[in-house]
């Protein structure tokens, strides 16, 4: 047999080589592919124990993905949609977004689903650092969220805002923070007293008072922040429940979109109605934004534009919200701004 017939039979070795595997390559290949995989063992130890230079382990391990005998998954819950998820962090710029599925039977009228406030209480979960301040605003999603939690490291919790109503504190805003202190072994720093006065000098003689002046004092402390994001209609934005038609009309005027803690934003993020903050228990929006990690909790597609007119204000660095919701969001108008920048879009 001369050179090149010799040379053709090693070809077609390797050919059928590489169609088939015989039963001890087969073997060997789950073998090293279970300690690669499953036992974590390096490719150097596993040559030590089978005799081989760790490039032949490498190539088997190439082999055994190629041939299906190891199949790699990358799995999460099946609520979570990890694809949106990420697309939608990278196209706000935000450091966490977390996308969850909408529930079967949730309408355009619907809330924001109760799902959201689980997933929001696993994040805090992972993001809240022993010793932190955990700022809690109101919200009915942040109140669902409260609720959900089940982990926290010791930390020291305080209240963002007032309550909707005082007359609901205790299944509201100012329960949801016992619960997070609870929960952590931490302190409590809750807010008896409404979000939104009848005037500014009401506003700030509350502030001064002991209980709310001690929890102000944290929030230049608050070093993780859980918010809400209503849209500017009725049921859905606090604020606008509780103002007359006639405010209501007089800060519509001016474009308002969105809000959050009781700050309003118009679709492009900037800040408008200012002097309303006056008159409210509120942290304020630069504060907020100094804040390292903001997490806003909404979805549904009524808020889906308030969402991101909020994202766009640069007071947010993270955010839960539902399928339905980001499917607008990835398509709504010019991509914006970097959310970490944190910028402050210029307002009225």
């Amino acid at each position: 047999m001369n050179s090149s017939e010799e040379n053709a039979v090693s070809g077609m070795s390797a050919g059928r080589s590489a169609m088939r595997m015989g039963p001890a390559e087969l073997v060997q290949a789950a073998a090293m592919a279970r300690r690669f995989y499953l036992e974590g063992k390096s490719k150097i130890q596993i040559a030590e124990e089978f005799g081989v230079s760790r490039f032949k382990v490498a190539r088997v391990l190439e082999t055994a993905l190629e041939r299906d005998l190891v199949r790699i998954e990358i799995r999460v819950p099946a609520e979570l949609d990890a694809e949106r998820s990420d697309a939608l962090r990278a196209r706000y710029g935000l450091r966490h977004a977390v996308v969850v599925e909408s529930p079967a039977e949730v309408s355009e009228e619907s809330p924001d689903p109760e799902n959201l406030g689980e997933v929001a209480a696993d994040l805090l979960g992972e993001l809240v650092n022993e010793g932190d301040v955990l700022g809690l605003a109101w919200g009915r999603s942040t109140i669902h969220m409260a609720a959900a939690l089940d982990r926290l490291p010791p930390c020291t919790v305080v209240q963002l805002t007032g309550v909707y109503d005082a007359g609901t504190a205790e299944r509201g805003s100012v329960e949801a923070v016992r619960r997070a202190a609870q929960v952590s072994g931490g302190d409590a720093h809750p807010i008896y007293a409404p979000m939104l006065l009848p005037d500014a000098a009401t506003a700030e003689a509350l502030r001064h008072q002991t209980g709310i002046a001690r929890a102000f004092e944290y929030f230049d402390k608050v070093t993780v922040a859980c918010v809400s994001i209503g849209s500017w209609e009725p049921g859905i934005s606090t604020v606008y429940d509780m103002l007359s038609d006639e405010e209501r009309a007089h800060y519509s005027s001016f474009g308002v979109a969105a809000e959050t803690s009781a700050h309003l934003f118009d679709a492009e993020g900037r800040r408008v109605g200012r002097d309303l903050g006056e008159r409210c228990i509120t942290v304020k929006a630069d504060q907020l934004r100094r804040i390292p990690e903001v997490v806003a909790i909404a979805g549904g597609q009524r808020k889906a534009a308030a969402i991101d007119a909020v994202l766009r204000s640069g007071l947010v660095t993270s955010l839960v919200t539902d399928t339905a919701a980001a499917d607008y969001l990835m398509t709504a108008g010019s991509p914006p701004k970097s959310a970490l920048s944190r910028t402050d879009p210029d307002g009225i």
